[in-house]
């Protein structure tokens, strides 16, 4: 027989962590205190807001924006708000480095982390930062519709719509506006 190649297939949205895998690793990045606050945070936002790890070393310190008692982080728009404890580890972090414009500052000054070192740091602190963040995503246009998902934590519309449809969400087939007539 000739020989037969098989044509590789690529996703966009590779398998993910189980969700019991990723409520276990958002424990122990809210709770490890052996872990870098900063690798904390960064794995938080994998794992909690499904941030791509290029996204997270381009946040700012004023994307990080306080309302009275209310953490809120500029991911998209709206702002998200950010949940205890969390809120209290994220304002741990901004305040550990009050001369920095960059949430994740580089080794050079004035510019950010570079990505492929947190991503290296989150992989040997056991953080599969990309199957995390597809989990999340997944998780989240689950819970809520896929178009205010979107909007909050900076995706394109398109994106999570066809994450939902993927993964057999119902939002699609809801009803919106006023039904209290």
């Amino acid at each position: 027989m000739p020989r037969l190649k098989i044509p590789t297939c690529r996703t966009e949205n590779p398998a993910p962590i189980s969700q019991h895998r990723r409520i276990t690793l958002i424990r122990r990045v809210l709770t490890d205190e052996e872990l870098l606050l900063a690798d904390r945070v960064a794995a938080a936002l994998v794992l909690l807001y499904a941030q791509p790890i290029s996204r997270l070393v381009r946040l700012t310190t004023s994307d990080i924006v306080r309302n009275g008692s209310q953490v809120m982080l500029r991911l998209g728009d709206p702002a998200t708000p950010v949940p205890e404890p969390f809120a209290g580890m994220l304002l741990e972090h901004l305040a550990a480095q009050p001369n920095s414009t960059w949430l994740f500052p580089g080794h050079r000054a004035g510019q950010p982390l570079d990505p492929s070192t947190l991503r290296g740091r989150l992989a040997a602190a056991g953080i599969p930062a990309l199957h995390g963040r597809t989990a999340a995503m997944r998780q989240l246009v689950l819970q809520a519709p896929p178009s205010v998902v979107a909007g909050m934590l900076g995706y394109h519309s398109v994106h999570a719509e066809a994450i939902a449809a993927e993964v057999g969400g119902t939002w699609k087939h809801y009803a919106p506006g006023d039904h209290s007539r």
